[in-house]
């Protein structure tokens, strides 16, 4: 079986979508099947192509136990045809992913909140000019998010 690749999408990809792969990363570690997965990250906008992660939010990530690093990237047309599953943040960049040419992929796009019990299918807000409680609620919604998307993804691929 070929491997589950999923890709996080955010705005710039230093907040959120990497936030997320660090967590997804993480808890399939936990679970022992992270050879199964391929996991990735970007961004729709340009602005911080190769930077690291927001410190805040790799700080907030590293009180929460969980530690992850990445470059910032764009997402670019391929992606569709590399990904099974993208997984914007929020409408703004859902609108965005769902602007690219994808007619001829067979990738699904859900947006992170989807699998939240809490805020099915809202945004996963945009801590970017906030403070710490703003890191902290983003972590929260995306650790449970991240928690049911394995959960959807063990079922859905009958991965053990």
């Amino acid at each position: 079986m070929d491997k589950v690749k999923v890709l996080f999408v955010c705005l710039g990809n230093i907040c959120r979508s990497p936030l997320a792969e660090g967590v997804f990363r993480h808890q399939i570690k936990e679970r022992g099947i992270e050879d199964l997965f391929k996991v990735d990250s970007c961004g729709t906008a340009a602005y911080h192509i190769g930077e690291l992660p927001d410190e805040r939010s790799v700080a907030n990530a590293k009180e929460n136990g969980v530690d992850y690093t990445h470059r910032a990237r764009q997402l670019k047309a391929s992606d569709f045809k590399d990904f099974d599953l993208i997984i914007p943040m929020d409408d703004s960049n859902l609108h965005d992913v769902n602007s690219l040419d994808k007619r001829i992929y067979d990738t699904k796009i859900l947006k992170m909140r989807y699998f939240d019990n809490e805020g099915h299918n809202q945004d996963v807000p945009d801590p970017y000019y906030g403070g710490p409680q703003g890191f902290q609620n983003v972590f929260d919604i995306i650790d449970r998010s991240s928690a049911n998307l394995v959960d959807y993804l063990v079922e859905a691929y009958q991965l053990k």
